[in-house]
């Protein structure tokens, strides 16, 4: 190829032409791929990886000690065939019941009556948060000794009262309420916050234009507060869901599951076949089924509390 044939180079892209700026915005971009790459070989290593592998044990058979085994779909058949699963997973449902209308309810009383001038807020508001820094565990058997029914100081004030004590622990119809209220004093703290930080952002002025206008104090708050408080409502029904659907600290520590698997939760099952059992293709077939549950839940109950209140 003789001179004259030689391409040429653009002028756009000549070295001439390269000036600092081209070089400031490649070490930009260098720079910007360094610091993003100990975050995304995290999220490989610790997530990417993990979930690949469970959808390999989804076709296999392995108690860990074994080698793997392929079963083919045998393990998709046997979740549609397992109703322990299916009443571990209404168990979970009937604790969501319960402990998110707690949850909601107690929030903002507690959020409504902490937005107001008294004397200690801070003080107060510190303590409402206390539990949800404590550890579960310690929790849970904080509980355990309160709902204890021969010695527990929840039948003893009853008792006090003249009332009868009440088997929280140890009964198919009270164990999951009693997980629920339990779970519920534990969390409540945290979305007293994410409350009070929406109340405060409630501009006064809207207040006072409907107070002007005559509107009573519950009209103020169900046509001001209320509607205005809908992103962080759609932040604590989708956190207060997904949190729920995680239950396994309490019924492991408080009943086992128990009585006559009344207090079972899905994630507690799962534990079970997978580390009790050592099923753990089994396992892997239904974290990833009660995954997709959440999702489902959760997108649906999203889109429920949002066009509801707007």
């Amino acid at each position: 190829m003789s001179p004259q044939e030689a391409p040429s180079i653009p002028r756009s892209l000549s070295p001439s032409r390269m000036g600092p700026t081209f070089w400031k915005r490649s070490s930009e971009r260098r720079n910007g791929i360094l610091m993003v790459a100990p975050y995304a070989l995290h999220l490989g290593l610790f997530f990417g990886y993990p979930l690949l592998f469970a959808f390999v044990l989804v076709f296999q058979r392995w108690d860990i000690v074994t080698p793997m085994h392929f079963v083919g779909g045998k393990n998709l058949v046997r979740v549609f065939q397992d109703d322990l699963f299916v009443r571990s997973v209404l168990n979970t449902g009937l604790f969501l019941a319960i402990h998110i209308p707690l949850q909601i309810a107690f929030a903002l009383f507690f959020a409504e009556l902490l937005n107001q001038k008294l004397a200690g807020r801070r003080f107060f508001r510190t303590i409402y948060f206390l539990p949800v820094v404590v550890s579960g565990v310690v929790v849970t058997i904080l509980f355990q000794q309160l709902f204890s029914f021969e010695t527990g100081y929840v039948n003893a004030v009853l008792t006090a009262l003249g009332g009868q004590r009440v088997p929280w622990l140890v009964s198919p119809k009270w164990a999951m309420p009693s997980i629920a209220l339990m779970a519920t004093w534990k969390n409540v703290g945290f979305y007293v916050i994410l409350f009070l930080a929406g109340l405060q952002n409630i501009p006064t002025s809207l207040y006072e234009v409907a107070y002007l206008e005559g509107a009573t104090t519950w009209q103020r708050w169900r046509y001001v507060t209320l509607p205005l408080l809908n992103p962080m409502m759609v932040t604590v029904v989708v956190l207060s869901t997904i949190g729920g659907f995680s239950l396994f600290i309490e019924p492991y520590i408080l009943t086992g599951g128990g009585p006559l698997d009344s207090s079972l939760s899905a994630l507690l099952y799962i534990y079970n076949q997978a580390f009790y059992f050592n099923h753990m293709g089994y396992a892997a077939t239904l974290g990833l089924l009660f995954a997709l549950i959440i999702f489902l839940v959760v997108t649906l109950q999203r889109r429920f509390v949002e066009t509801r209140e707007q």
